[in-house]
């Protein structure tokens, strides 16, 4: 049988709720997601689960981490379905606000990341997302005061990000970081998979099936520069336009020459046709 799933929309609202969640003590997590849920956001509800009593899941498609010539129009919308998963799987509570409490007329603050926000990866190629990406979790991390808040590990660059934020803003919430979720044919979930046309759906896995490879021959002991080289091109042969492939410290995110640098992240993002995929494995 659905749990009962209540809805809030209103900042004062929210935080009544949240307090009554917390009546008997009880630990809460959050789940920040821009809707169109598919598995990796469940598989995030269910670790929360696992981590508190209570679980709320925010809704709230982020106008400021677009960029005007990005996808915010035709971002997948399924409100309706999403609230149905959420009864089926347990969650407690959905923060759904409207764009104008999270950013009314008169709004003027924003949070402008450093540390791992600026080791020219996404923010590369996104310049001003993580602003956007940290403004809106601080916010929400804020309005609904949690004890843990999960994030999936397929924006690998963001976990990071956030969990600096978090850290050097002294709030009061552990970051949890989930391992991504992916198909049977290793292409990671995400929502901007439903762009992909069929020839372009086959040809997504080869993305995965690179960063294993690459990975494994890191881990023998090749170096990176000359094992990245040949991925990429492993990858542009699919039929995608390369971002950017990389090997990086799993921490920091700076650059590494070797393995001896540290633990090692692969980290890759590319187009094809009108949609961007991104990844990443640990070595």
């Amino acid at each position: 049988m659905a749990h009962r799933l209540s809805v809030v929309r209103a900042v004062p609202a929210l935080r009544r709720a949240v307090a009554h969640l917390r009546r008997k003590n009880d630990r809460v997590a959050l789940v920040p997601t821009m809707g169109a849920l598919h598995d990796g956001h469940l598989a995030l509800v269910r670790q929360a689960r696992r981590r508190a009593q209570r679980v709320v899941v925010s809704i709230f498609v982020n106008p400021a981490q677009f960029a005007p010539h990005e996808d915010l129009a035709t971002y997948p919308r399924s409100f309706d379905a999403d609230l149905a998963v959420l009864a089926d799987i347990g969650a407690d509570l959905v923060w759904a606000p409207p764009v104008a409490a999270m950013y009314p007329e008169d709004f003027a603050t924003r949070i402008v990341p450093g540390g791992p926000a600026t080791v020219g990866l996404e923010d590369r190629f996104r310049p001003h997302f993580f602003a956007g990406v940290a403004t809106v979790v601080a916010k929400l991390l804020i309005q609904c005061a949690p004890d843990f808040a999960m994030f999936g590990e397929k924006d690998f660059q963001q976990l990071k990000v956030v969990t600096r934020m978090a850290k050097d803003l002294d709030l009061p919430v552990k970051i949890v970081g989930v391992p991504t979720v992916r198909e049977k044919d290793g292409l990671a979930l995400s929502s901007r998979n439903a762009y992909l046309t069929a020839d372009e759906r086959a040809a997504a896995p080869t993305i995965y099936r690179v960063l294993k490879e690459c990975a494994g021959e890191i881990a023998r002991g090749a170096l990176p520069a000359r094992v990245l080289d040949e991925g990429s091109a492993a990858i542009e042969r699919a039929g995608f336009i390369l971002d950017y492939l990389e090997a990086r410290h799993a921490e920091t995110l700076q650059p590494i020459a070797r393995i001896s640098d540290g633990p090692i992240r692969l980290l890759v993002a590319a187009r094809i046709g009108k949609t961007r995929l991104i990844d990443n494995i640990g070595v």
